[in-house]
C-alpha cells in the first residue's frame, strides 16, 4: 500500500499534484484512513477547517463505552481521541455509571460534512450522548431519534425530571483529563453545573457553552504536541464561566438589521486539499 509522507510542505508539494478546493462531498467518499508512511497520525488545519492522516477507528465496544451511528462511518480519530475515550469510558464504569454512549468524531480522512457538523474535521473531537446505557447492536448502528434532550428548550433551563448526578459525574470526569481543551454544552447545561459544582469547581473552567448541545456534550482536545500542521484554539478565558458571561446566553436575541452577510467559506488547507488530489487516493477513496 502507497502511503502519505508527511514531513514539511515541501515535501508534501512534491508528493501532490494541485487540485481544485474540496467540496464536502469529496471527503464523504473516503472511506478508509489515509496511511502515513511514519506511522504517526498528523491533525491538519483547525477544528473546523482540516483534515487528518492516519486516523484510527475506535472499536464498536469498549470498558464502560459503546460506538452509537456507526451507519454514519464517523468513528474515526487522532490516536490521542481514541485513548482519551477508551480511559474515559473506563473512568466511567470505574464510577459505577451505565455504558457511555460515543457519537462521531470524525469520518476516515476528517474534513467537511455535507450534514450536522462544521468542527470534528482533523479528529480531535468527538461527542458523548447525555442518553447512558448500553444499547443493542441495530439501533446502535443507527441511533437517529434515540436521544435524551436534558433542556427544557422553552424555559432555557435543564428539565430536572430528566437530568441526574450521572450526566454531572460524566462530564466531570470528561473535563478532567488533561488532554481536554474545552467540552461544549448546553447553556442551560453550564448553568446547571455551575449551581451544583459546590466547592470542587476547578473543572468548570473547561465547560463552554455552546448552541444546541442539549443532548450530547462535545468534547474537544489539544492539539498534540508533534501536531505541527495542527492550529489550537485560543486559550479558555480564565475563571469558572459562571459569571457575566454565562448569563449573557440567556438574554433576548438583538433585533436583526436585516444586513446578514453570506457566510465566507474559507480554502480548505492546501495540505488536505493536496490529500483528495494524490495520485494513490483511489486506495482510501469510495
Amino acid at each position: 500500500m502507497n502511503k502519505i509522507i508527511v514531513k514539511t510542505a515541501v515535501g508534501l508539494t512534491a508528493l501532490f499534484c494541485f487540485g481544485a478546493q474540496a467540496s464536502p462531498h469529496d471527503w464523504q467518499q473516503v472511506k478508509r484512513p489515509i496511511p502515513s508512511e511514519d506511522g504517526k497520525a498528523q491533525p491538519i488545519g483547525s477544528y473546523s477547517n482540516g483534515c487528518i492522516i492516519g486516523a484510527e477507528a475506535l472499536p464498536a465496544k469498549g470498558d464502560g463505552y459503546q460506538v452509537i451511528r456507526m451507519n454514519r462511518n464517523r468513528y474515526y480519530g487522532h490516536p490521542e481521541i481514541i485513548k482519551y475515550l477508551k480511559r474515559l469510558g473506563e473512568k466511567a464504569k470505574a464510577a459505577g455509571l451505565p455504558t457511555m454512549l460515543v457519537g462521531d468524531i470524525a469520518m476516515p480522512g476528517g474534513g467537511r460534512f455535507l450534514t450536522g457538523h462544521a468542527s470534528h474535521q482533523m479528529g480531535l473531537d468527538a461527542d458523548i450522548w447525555l442518553r447512558m446505557g448500553a444499547m443493542s447492536d441495530a439501533d446502535a448502528l443507527n441511533s437517529d431519534g434515540k436521544g435524551l434532550l436534558v433542556v427544557d428548550r422553552k424555559a432555557q433551563r435543564v428539565d430536572d425530571r430528566i437530568w441526574n448526578n450521572n450526566h454531572t459525574t460524566l462530564i466531570k470526569l470528561a473535563a478532567q483529563d488533561h488532554g481536554v481543551s474545552r467540552i461544549f454544552v448546553n447553556p442551560a447545561i453550564k448553568l446547571k453545573l455551575c449551581q451544583t459544582a459546590a466547592n470542587d469547581r476547578g473543572w468548570l473552567h473547561k465547560i463552554r457553552p455552546w448552541f444546541g448541545h442539549d443532548s450530547h456534550f462535545h468534547v474537544r482536545l489539544k492539539c498534540p504536541a508533534d501536531a505541527v500542521y495542527c492550529e489550537d484554539q485560543a486559550p479558555i478565558p480564565a475563571g469558572d464561566g459562571c459569571g457575566r458571561e454565562l448569563y449573557s446566553w440567556f438574554e433576548p436575541a438583538k433585533p436583526s438589521t436585516g444586513s446578514n452577510k453570506p457566510k465566507i467559506i474559507p480554502p480548505e488547507p492546501l495540505l488536505c486539499q493536496q490529500i483528495l488530489n494524490s495520485p494513490n487516493r483511489n486506495e482510501w477513496l469510495e
